[in-house]
């Protein structure tokens, strides 16, 4: 017998894994963290199975996300990119990605720490909301507004607040397992 699981999951390998192992956990990890950013702007209009179906040829194609390595990508290469049939061929979207990569630095410079920067969007603690199939989690939040506003005054792009509460979701800044998912039972006793 299968561990109950939110209801958005699949019986997809891929997306049981992801919920199982990183959907809710808090990463405090820089890398990571601005590879999730990326992710989640090219899930717009899409469903997260398609990006996350394409996790590994992202991961190739933008340097494992490695900030420093993504803003040098050239006009040429970022075209070529634009070819792959492993990425989401959208200009905007994967021009996104190398903008990102270009603010975090420049943020950086400015004395910025990137981790601390995300996590001070919910003062440095994760929250966890509760919600079962009647009373689904919300699309946005204070927090995703709080967020998005700060992103975008950095230079951001494709970061809504709707792609911020996902990505802070994502992430472990925000944790929505319904109550009968396994995984709200044990964030709640490590938390």
């Amino acid at each position: 017998m299968s561990k109950p699981r939110c209801g958005w999951v699949t019986n997809d390998p891929d997306y049981l894994a992801y919920h199982d192992h990183e959907w809710g956990v808090p990463c405090f990890n820089r890398q990571r963290l601005f590879e999730m950013l990326c992710l989640e702007g090219q899930q717009a209009g899409l469903s997260w199975i398609t990006v996350l179906k394409k996790r590994e040829a992202y991961r190739r194609a933008f340097y494992h996300f490695e900030p420093g390595k993504v803003a040098q990508i050239s006009s040429e290469e970022m075209n070529t990119l634009l070819q792959s049939p492993e990425l989401i061929r959208n200009k905007l979207k994967i021009r996104s990605i190398i903008n990102n990569a270009q603010a975090l630095l420049a943020m950086e410079a400015e004395g910025e720490d990137f981790v601390n920067f995300i996590w001070q969007s919910v003062a440095h603690q994760p929250i966890v909301q509760a919600y079962d199939d009647y009373h689904l989690a919300p699309v946005s939040s204070p927090q995703s507004i709080f967020l998005y506003k700060s992103l975008k005054k950095r230079g951001f792009k494709f970061i809504g607040p709707i792609i911020c509460h996902a990505y802070m979701q994502a992430c472990g800044l925000i944790i929505d397992h319904q109550v009968n998912c396994f995984k709200y039972s044990e964030t709640n006793d490590s938390l």
